[in-house]
């Protein structure tokens, strides 16, 4: 995978996933259960230390915090019982519940305010040469249809199954993305609906399977590729883009010599 370098920022931090977490298990936010929180954070972490290992602090750091609040939680309580407020106060999870609840108050109201933006575009649409300067944080990139998470749960459950042939040394994938994302938006413009597992069938190392997720990824991003998932855990479908997009230079060019042969 040379020349490339994935930027972790479209994951957004350790917030993103747990919160992610609750909502899919249906938890309740506001008494966490630590213990079966660790164990499928940690899954995350192992997939995400895969595809950048010197990007993933925050959440190594998020996973240690767990790991500790789960220590604390099992340690022998007192003789005494401890007044129902104090043992709030006292309640290991707490400081992370905080956080959490403000965070989920934090993405509630950006996607309220996405939903109020788009409900006004609709409403007065922009004339053609009033339009926003395009924005190439990765950050800002959408998946539609399935989250990001899903995905990497995804991917776990590819690399979970996978046989991987024992090697001396550690083997690097130099085939380059550009390779991967093109190889791969063909056989789903082909077939028009491709399940996410398949696409890794032939693949037998861990670079060659993270190398095909970064390129679906980037299809997903960049390429206008669609992804659906019924349920959760189930199938993910990775689909061409509804119609194909003529880029925005490529669009002005044409425009412009059409304007230039004019009589």
């Amino acid at each position: 995978m040379t020349g490339y370098r994935v930027n972790l920022d479209i994951f957004k931090g350790p917030l993103d996933l747990l919160l992610y977490l609750v909502r899919r298990d249906e938890l309740d936010v506001r008494d966490l259960p630590v213990a079966k929180i660790v164990h499928e954070f940690a899954a995350f972490l192992s997939v995400l230390e895969l595809i950048d290992i010197e990007m993933t602090a925050e959440f190594v750091l998020m996973a240690s915090t767990l790991a500790e609040i789960k220590s604390r939680l099992v340690l022998p309580a007192e003789n005494e019982e401890p007044a129902a407020e104090e043992a709030t106060s006292d309640d290991p999870r707490s400081d992370l519940i905080r956080q959490l609840l403000e965070y989920r108050k934090y993405k509630e109201a950006a996607v309220a305010l996405e939903e109020r933006a788009t409900e006004w575009q609709e409403r007065y649409p922009r004339l053609a040469d009033d339009r926003p300067q395009a924005v190439n944080e990765p950050a800002a990139d959408l998946i539609k249809e399935v989250e990001l998470w899903d995905l990497v749960s995804a991917l776990a459950r590819v690399l979970e199954k996978k046989v991987f042939e024992e090697e001396a040394r550690i083997r690097d994938d130099d085939t380059p993305i550009s390779v991967y994302v093109e190889q791969i938006g063909q056989r789903v413009r082909e077939e028009q609906r491709v399940a996410f597992t398949a696409l890794f069938d032939e693949a037998s190392h861990r670079s060659r399977i993270i190398g095909i997720f970064l390129a679906i990824l980037e299809l997903l991003r960049h390429h206008h590729f669609r992804a659906e998932q019924a349920e959760d855990f189930e199938e993910i479908w990775v689909m061409p883009p509804l119609e194909e997009v003529i880029p925005e230079d490529l669009a002005a060019l044409t425009t412009a010599t059409s304007d230039s042969t004019d009589p």
